[in-house]
């Protein structure tokens, strides 16, 4: 049995943007956090002038014909289908990030290899995920970023958009993947104390 007067959201990675996104719109969510969030519109666009867009937005529109004459949408994994003993030297960051987590035994599974359906960023492309941030209000936002997350301008931007009731929280000596699965460095007593606060 749902409480309704008790929904909270939180969201780590692109999940932070979306749960962000959902609560602008759904009132029904009374606080909402994230960790190491992205925002994966604004993500999808990243280092592209106006032309290298174009030509995106052409190679992808194409490639929805050949999908369509598949039957089935292209899909390139990230990562390798079996674990890597270690990350390879050629790698620059924050691809070498990723593959320090989701390419070896760390955070390797069989069924998130990564990566999206190769026509997904028209999607993102096509509109900003974040453009109501400041409608949460008067409902609560935790942000919580590493120092030294390559995505920290994300949650950086996010909190200084939104409204308050707003909190960024930075945990010191972390990296973006750090927030999934070091538990030494995830403040939990933060989250539990800011939905216990909150979600009355």
């Amino acid at each position: 049995m749902v409480n309704r007067e008790q929904i909270g959201a939180i969201g780590i990675c692109g999940s932070g943007g979306f749960a962000l996104s959902a609560t602008q719109m759904d009132t029904r969510i009374k606080a909402v956090a994230t960790a190491s969030m992205y925002d994966m519109t604004v993500a999808s666009r990243l280092g592209m002038d106006k032309e290298t867009v174009q030509a995106t937005k052409e190679k992808l529109s194409k490639q929805r014909w050949i999908d369509a004459q598949n039957g089935y949408p292209e899909y390139i994994p990230y990562f390798p289908d079996k674990p890597l003993e270690k990350v390879p030297e050629d790698l620059t960051e924050p691809t070498a990030e990723w593959f320090r987590f989701y390419a070896l035994k760390r955070g390797h599974h069989i069924n998130a290899l990564g990566g999206f359906t190769t026509t997904s960023n028209l999607a993102f492309m096509n509109y900003h995920l974040l453009d109501y941030l400041d409608e949460i209000s008067p409902r609560p936002i935790l942000f919580i970023v590493g120092d030294r997350a390559h995505s920290k301008f994300f949650s950086e931007e996010a909190f200084n958009k939104a409204s308050e009731p707003k909190e960024l929280y930075v945990v010191d000596d972390a990296e973006h993947i750090d927030l999934y699965d070091k538990i030494d460095k995830i403040p939990f007593d933060k989250l539990e104390l800011f939905f216990k606060n909150n979600l009355k």
